[in-house]
């Protein structure tokens, strides 16, 4: 029975990894390498024989880490830990460079497969392997569309979401779907955790369909998507880090949660202290949960008291009366993250203000 090449594409900290041992295929699925580890699952074809990877295709190398040295991927790094051939790694600019385009044509690959590889694909290269391109894609399409469709999503706080195995096309995110599955979303989760989750999900969902992707039925059966029901998911701004306490709760617990990998989020408090000096401090918000007190409890005159495990952040907004942010987790500057009672234990006496002059607008995601 013939084998079958595939060629792999991954972000920097995403990877599909498959191998053949033991006589039987095997596959482990896209996991963010770098924060969890890799995922492992059986890839069941046997009827079609033995995958191989014939390449890895990720981002160029880049400036990170304390020292900025250049340095390759996760994707790059891991395919090498696990002794793939170095020649066979590719990390072109841009996916249509020609050179890129050559190396590629001569491997002859059956099928190429991405996981927010980040590029844009042009024609020459989806016209290349003759099973197409198929896009692991974490919600459920036509639904956010783009960069950030798991961080946008918590933004939105959903309370379901998804994983999508579509074909590549030109346009972003927009070929028919070869499969999909739902996944109910938890009102605490953050985004890093969820997308696991959703790759998860992907893999074992691209790994059920790859029989028929390969034989071609997929193609018969893939569906085309409603485009007047799609919404973008765009890039997440470092401006959007901000947080604005004149917002519901609800609002900012789902930016917190959304923007837990990167940027974070930020809050600017005051610092009062018993002789009357008033000092700013900027504090990175790491974990919350929306509360909902009584007026009889609520702290008064924007102060922010510590209530059992949390500082409790009274907020405003259409609807909010009487909701609070609670922060669990937080950061000084210069400090690691810690508790919000070892934050409140530290300050010796000083009170904890909202810096309602200080607050940021947050800026909002467009959906389209």
């Amino acid at each position: 029975m013939r084998g079958f090449s595939i060629v792999n594409f991954g972000s920097g900290g995403l990877i599909l990894e498959i191998r053949a041992g033991d006589g039987e295929p095997e596959a482990a699925g896209m996991a963010t390498h770098m924060r969890c580890g890799r995922l492992s699952s059986k890839l069941s074809v046997s009827n079609q024989g033995r995958v191989q990877v014939a390449a890895v295709v990720t981002q160029p190398p880049s400036t990170r880490g304390r020292g900025r040295k250049l340095l390759p991927s996760a994707v790059e790094q891991h395919a090498l830990h696990k002794g793939f051939p170095a020649d066979r790694i590719f990390s072109p600019q841009k996916a249509g460079e020609e050179t890129f385009l050559a190396e590629l044509k001569k491997l002859k690959p059956d099928l190429c497969v991405t996981a927010a590889y980040g590029n844009i694909l042009p024609t020459k290269f989806l016209n290349i392997a003759p099973c197409g391109t198929v896009n692991v894609h974490p919600s459920l399409l036509p639904l956010y569309r783009g960069a950030a469709p798991v961080q946008r999503a918590v933004q939105d706080g959903v309370k379901v979401s998804g994983v999508t195995v579509a074909y590549t096309v030109r346009a972003l995110d927009a070929g028919p779907i070869i499969a999909a599955e739902s996944h109910d979303v938890d009102s605490n989760i953050k985004a890093p955790e969820l997308l696991r989750t959703l790759f998860q999900k992907g893999s074992e969902l691209l790994l059920r369909e790859m029989p028929f992707i390969l034989n071609g039925t997929a193609r018969e059966k893939a569906v085309d998507q409603d485009h007047e029901k799609a919404t973008l998911a765009p890039k997440v701004a470092i401006e959007e880090s901000w947080l604005s306490f004149d917002q519901p709760a609800e609002v900012l617990h789902n930016k917190v949660r959304a923007f837990a990998e990167w940027p974070g989020t930020r809050a600017k408090f005051l610092l009062s202290s018993s002789n009357g000096v008033v000092q700013t401090i900027e504090l990175k918000i790491v974990t919350t949960r929306v509360k909902h007190l009584s007026h009889d409890t609520l702290p008064s005159g924007g102060e922010v008291s510590l209530l059992g495990d949390a500082l409790v952040v009274p907020c405003g907004g259409e609807g909010s009366d009487g909701t609070c942010l609670e922060i669990l987790q937080l950061q000084p500057p210069a400090k690691k993250v810690m508790s919000a009672r070892d934050f409140c234990n530290g300050l010796r006496g000083q009170k904890l203000l909202k810096d309602i002059n200080g607050t940021r607008l947050p800026s909002a995601h467009m959906a389209a």
